[in-house]
């Protein structure tokens, strides 16, 4: 059963009760966006604050795991900011990555004069299987934690080149991020939000 409301939208494929369902922010049907880090510069790792990407609780393990393999990628500063500070910081259901000098992300690399991430980096070399945090994908979707989760478009001024790209190719946020909700929700689900998703372009829900 599919449940779908104009105002708090709940989006599910396979359930028929709200508390299983997911509620999508108006915003992210209408958003065209196409990541365009020769201009951002991978601004979405640096973004100025004393705390990093979002961590689900079951990623610090795949954290510590895939550490001794990307580290190498890592500079010194950022390899001691680990070493005195941890990898990570907060506390059950509200850990984040740890920040150098309140911006970077620990795990940040940079090549070329743009921010990218180690997990990434080693995993599209086959070192590790874990790509990166499901937050990191997913941006510039958060998700909201509770019953029901909400998805929501976190707009920045950073990311004005990724939705002038998007406008240009024409393409969907929803579509742009396919891999990423497929990671986090399946195919049935991402099927259904997309569903979702072009219909609310065309006004024929909601």
């Amino acid at each position: 059963m599919e449940i779908f409301k104009s105002a708090s939208d709940f989006v599910t494929s396979h359930t028929t009760t709200e508390a299983e369902a997911t509620l999508i922010d108006n915003a992210i049907p209408a958003v065209k966006f196409a990541c365009d880090i020769s201009r951002c510069k991978g601004a979405c790792c640096t973004i100025p604050g004393h705390r990093g990407a979002p961590l689900l609780d079951e990623e610090l393990e795949e954290i510590e795991r895939a550490y001794p393999v990307i580290k190498k990628y890592l500079s010194y500063r950022h390899r001691d900011t680990i070493e005195e500070r941890g990898m990570f910081q907060g506390r059950p259901g509200d850990y984040t990555t740890q920040v150098v000098d309140r911006q970077d992300c620990v795990f940040v690399l940079f090549e070329d004069g743009a921010a990218k991430c180690a997990f990434e980096k080693a995993h599209s070399n086959n070192e590790i299987s874990w790509r990166k945090p499901i937050s990191c994908h997913l941006f510039p979707i958060r998700i909201d934690r509770g019953t029901p989760e909400r998805l929501r478009y976190e707009q920045i001024l950073e990311c004005r080149p990724a939705i002038e790209r998007g406008e240009r190719e024409n393409l969907p946020l929803a579509e742009f991020l396919k891999s990423s909700l497929v990671r986090a929700y399946g195919e049935e689900w991402y099927a259904a939000f997309l569903t979702y998703c072009r219909r609310k372009q065309d006004g024929t829900t909601g």
